[in-house]
């Protein structure tokens, strides 16, 4: 019998009909400590509620994907309104072209834009670009900077390569993030067969001496494309991504996640002489199938995107994300300092997506410790496995948040002097990338 069995819970049904139970290795059960809601049903705002009623303030967001919050009525609608016009018709339909438009006035560097619904088509989509542009194999990526795309291109370069080819694997090379000596004895070792560098222009590690021109002026010098993925910067650090926000161009550049309010829509831009040969009018050249998606440009995505720049314009949700998380920042660090634990929990990187470190009595970076203040935050009904701040995070939520920290450093506290023997309820959180479950 394939239905479910509803003698089983949430978390062995979910197991038994989808592997790792769920779509993305992030929301796995081996992400969250066991006291984590084992399915969620619903979210508003910048809540998530389970299936039980169980109401959290989400710092997830659905995986960065939600900036404005879950459920936005304005955002909704306009997603319905283009389901009603037929949400995915025969030929181009004008939210297309409206949504290419935007886009392309956006994003100071993109004369030409490609949707499609999710970043590792269009980060895959940029290395082929680049591969046709240049006649070239090799991919260059930070060895520090952790996903790119499930395709074999990327996937094949971490401990997960199980399934890829070896020569596949072998085509893509990793740097340092600002260290530019390491990409530029990549170009010496393989003169002439780099055909692209993809790197988020920042993480929580800011770019330092001036890296990001460093890296644009080295892919000049070497014929080599220089692109920047702003899956997780776009929309966040500035609303022309931070390509902006740090005051440099790139070749393309690929977005996704928070572009529409976690509607399934990423997109791969940059200048047209490259993004052209994907394109069907220069008569006689050599044909690259770029991408080639029936739902890429469905139309309530679009119109959701449409929707979500109108309000962070209106709105002025980017600086939002500035003050609320700078004040965030400031209130968890002065409660750490508060009781003593500064060196061993800090919240850091920058205000619009900061993130937190969690260290143990010898301060070594620590995911049991992580995981300890994760169980203790959802005991205080925050869900906060990494920090995505959104429109909808207020003054209440500030508030509410800066409890269940003080609460939640407190039994840190604890551990740190005692030992997590007692404390510590849960399996501890594993990396994504790992070689064995």
């Amino acid at each position: 019998m394939k239905s479910s069995n509803e003698t089983l819970s949430y978390k062995e049904r979910l197991h038994q009909f989808i592997p790792g139970g769920a779509h993305t290795y992030s929301r796995g059960d081996d992400q969250f400590p066991s006291n984590a809601p084992e399915i969620l049903e619903y979210g508003s705002g910048a809540y998530a509620f389970d299936c039980q009623g169980n109401k959290f303030l989400d710092y997830g967001m659905g995986l960065r994907s939600v900036n404005i919050g879950y459920g936005n009525e304005e955002i909704a609608n306009a997603a319905y309104e283009e389901i009603l016009k037929g949400n995915n018709l025969t030929r181009a339909s004008l939210t297309e072209l409206n949504a290419a438009e935007l886009f392309v006035d956006l994003i100071p560097s993109v004369d030409m834009v490609k949707f499609a619904k999710h970043g590792s088509t269009v980060t895959s989509a940029a290395i082929k670009l680049s591969r046709a542009y240049t006649g070239r194999k090799l991919v260059a990526v930070p060895e520090e900077q952790p996903f790119f795309s499930f395709d074999d291109w990327f996937i094949g370069s971490t401990v997960m390569n199980r399934g890829v080819p070896e020569e596949t694997s072998a085509q893509t090379l990793k740097f340092n993030y600002n260290d530019i000596d390491s990409l530029k004895s990549l170009f010496l070792a393989n003169p002439g067969n780099i055909a692209c560098i993809i790197l988020e222009p920042v993480t929580s590690v800011a770019p330092l001496n001036n890296f990001l021109q460093e890296v644009k002026d080295l892919c000049k010098k070497e014929g080599a494309v220089f692109i920047l993925d702003e899956m997780i910067t776009g929309f966040r650090w500035h609303i022309q991504g931070a390509q902006t926000y740090f005051n440099i161009e790139p070749d393309l550049c690929t977005f996704g996640k928070a572009m529409a309010n976690g509607f399934a829509l990423a997109a791969l831009g940059g200048k047209r002489e490259i993004m052209d040969i994907g394109g069907i009018q220069n008569e006689g050249s050599e044909r690259v199938f770029l991408t080639s998606t029936t739902h890429g440009a469905e139309m309530s995505a679009l119109g959701a995107f449409i929707k979500t720049v109108e309000i962070l314009k209106r709105d002025q949700v980017i600086d939002h994300f500035w003050s609320y998380g700078l004040r965030l920042m400031d209130g968890m660090n002065a409660i750490a300092e508060k009781m003593g634990v500064q060196d061993y929990f800090k919240v850091e990187g920058f205000p619009c997506s900061p993130s937190y470190i969690t260290k143990d009595k010898e301060q070594k970076a620590s995911m049991a410790f992580r995981t300890l203040f994760s169980q203790e935050m959802i005991n205080n009904g925050v869900l906060m496995p990494y920090l995505a701040l959104s429109a909808s995070h207020k003054e209440g939520e500030l508030q509410h948040t800066l409890y269940a920290v003080e609460k939640s450093l407190e039994v840190y506290t604890l551990a740190l002097n005692n030992g997590l023997k007692n404390l510590l309820k849960s399996p501890i959180i594993k990396p994504v990338f790992r070689k064995y479950n």
